[in-house]
């Protein structure tokens, strides 16, 4: 369990006030913060609650179809692709293995797709051995990163533009962005623009989207989705001629400051190979792990 914090000292009398004089010297007062400090655990089911949000989101933001049932989260997003778009999450512990599977292969067969399983480590053990046996491939092992603090404000360096996305033409930007940066790990250029093309993906009150550009031209991208309190990034891309440059840490740190902005308690990410340094070095931590397992072919019907 988390405690509350104390009010600070110099918060002044709490009783209510009764006179107007009384409400405007209240009003003069600091303001006291009394959230709560967030426990490992809390963190890490804050990170788990935002990651599964983000997936519903995305998929039925861009046409897809996300199935919710007692333990379990299947979505089909905006590409057919086994990897990203197309996923399953076991909610509950106490979903077995084997009904888990059961119900996410009847899903996917009638979707005619392949996906991902995404397992949380320390909480899907069980559910890793299974998916492993019925044939699941392992495909990549992810640190879930936390930050509690807002950052230093994003900097552009000299010749560089940092924009929010707010038009149709900064989605286009915000997706070939993605679509150029994730072929580095062998996705079709054209997955991006599927699951990131319809404006309601990167534009809407609880999501904030950003491009740099140089001379007009779209280089790197991010963007954050706010559920449950915390904020979480997502989809960070820089095209590869324009690595080394700091342009995904500036995407990231307006990110992550834009979900402190909604409100966020705390902003979470899953790390890439190439993100994990850079987001260590602007103070993410590390407090879980996302292990994916690709189930390539659309599973049969049964």
């Amino acid at each position: 369990m988390g405690r509350v914090k104390s009010p600070p000292s110099d918060c002044g009398d709490t009783t209510r006030p009764s006179t107007i004089d009384e409400v405007a010297e209240a009003i003069a007062l600091p303001e006291c913060d009394t959230r709560q400090e967030m426990t490992r655990d809390e963190q890490i089911e804050l990170a788990d609650l935002n990651f599964l949000e983000a997936n519903r989101e995305l998929a039925r933001r861009a046409g897809g179809v996300v199935h919710d049932e007692p333990g379990l989260m299947l979505y089909a997003g905006g590409h057919p692709l086994p990897v990203l778009t197309n996923g399953a999450m076991r909610t509950a512990r106490s979903l077995e293995p084997g009904e888990a599977i059961a119900r996410a292969h009847a899903f996917f067969a009638a979707q005619g797709r392949g996906f991902t399983w995404l397992v949380r480590a320390g909480a899907d053990a069980d559910l890793e051995d299974a998916v492993v046996a019925a044939g699941a491939r392992p495909f990549g092992d992810a640190p879930g990163m936390v930050i509690e603090h807002r950052l230093a404000d994003a900097v552009p360096p000299p010749g560089i533009e940092l924009r929010r996305v707010a038009t149709a033409a900064g989605v286009a930007d915000f997706a070939s962005v993605n679509g150029v940066a994730y072929a580095t790990y062998g996705m079709p250029e054209e997955v991006a623009p599927a699951a990131l093309g319809p404006p309601e993906v990167t534009i809407a009150p609880h999501i904030r989207s950003f491009v740099a550009y140089k001379d007009g031209r779209p280089l790197s991208a991010a963007m954050v989705i706010l559920s449950h309190g915390v904020a979480g990034v997502y989809w960070v891309g820089t095209r590869p001629e324009a690595r080394g440059m700091g342009l995904a840490e500036l995407c990231t740190r307006a990110a992550t400051n834009a979900g402190f902005d909604l409100g966020g308690r705390l902003v979470t990410l899953q790390a890439s190979v190439m993100g994990e340094p850079i987001y260590r070095r602007m103070g993410y931590v590390e407090v879980t792990r996302y292990r994916n397992f690709v189930v390539s072919e659309a599973p049969r019907a049964a």
